[in-house]
């Protein structure tokens, strides 16, 4: 099995205070965090000084939490996993604007797929409309949503849109190796390469998983070892 690149001081850090909720941490916390995963005491004040200077956080007196830009995405990824009942119908995003610069492109791309649209053909983007959100958040004149019901059949249609079998694999594969991986900061590094694939995970409604789907497994991990984590922070 392929290892999983071990993680920088300042993604370290920045994992264990996404971990810790809005209270965040203190430097003393995260130092004995740290020294747990490996990582020298300075390494992670040097860190520290980073990631306030990047705003991806903020010190509090002697606490440290997410900067406003990570909260904000954390926000949005939480607010695209409020899953609802599902009632045959699909959002559909259509790219209405030609000519744009190649980075406005990749950007409005990059948006699309983390809203965990697939792309039928290029320029146009759809989901099962199974989750409580906009279908593209925030609007973008880039584009117009609609709501559509497809007349071939959906199960198809998703296996179309989305490497469903390959997803599927990488999920067995990554919690291969959370459950075989026991020094801490390698299993730092695979937990977050779990969290980093659960944001591709279709979230598909459940009459539209193919057998076996993985998906609820995952997170279910990926919370216990939160726990776990959050029970060396704390120590």
């Amino acid at each position: 099995m392929p290892a999983f690149t071990p993680l920088p001081a300042r993604s370290v850090v920045l994992s264990l205070v996404l971990g810790s909720g809005a209270d965040g941490l203190s430097a003393a916390q995260l130092a004995a965090a740290a020294r747990h995963l490996g990582i020298n005491p300075a390494t992670v004040r040097v860190a520290l000084t980073r990631a306030v200077a990047a705003d991806e956080l903020v010190r509090d007196g002697a606490r440290y939490r997410l900067g406003p830009r990570l909260v904000g995405r954390r926000d949005r990824q939480d607010a695209h996993e409020v899953v609802a009942p599902w009632d045959g119908t699909w959002e559909m995003t259509v790219v209405v604007t030609t000519g744009r610069p190649s980075g406005d492109r990749a950007a409005l791309r990059s948006r699309l797929v983390d809203a965990r649209l697939g792309e039928l053909r290029e320029g146009v983007w759809m989901r099962p409309a199974n989750l409580r959100r906009d279908a593209v958040d925030p609007p973008s004149p880039d584009v117009r949503t609609f709501l559509t019901t497809p007349h071939q059949g959906s199960a198809g249609l998703a296996a179309s849109l989305w490497d469903l079998p390959g997803w599927a694999d990488e999920t067995e594969r990554v919690l291969a190796a959370l459950t075989t991986t026991s020094e801490p900061g390698p299993r730092l590094a695979v937990a977050a390469h779990l969290v980093r694939h659960l944001a591709r995970d279709p979230l598909l409604p459940d009459e539209l998983e193919p057998p076996g789907w993985p998906s609820a497994d995952a997170r279910d991990a990926y919370a216990r070892y939160l726990a776990e984590l959050q029970a060396v922070v704390t120590e």
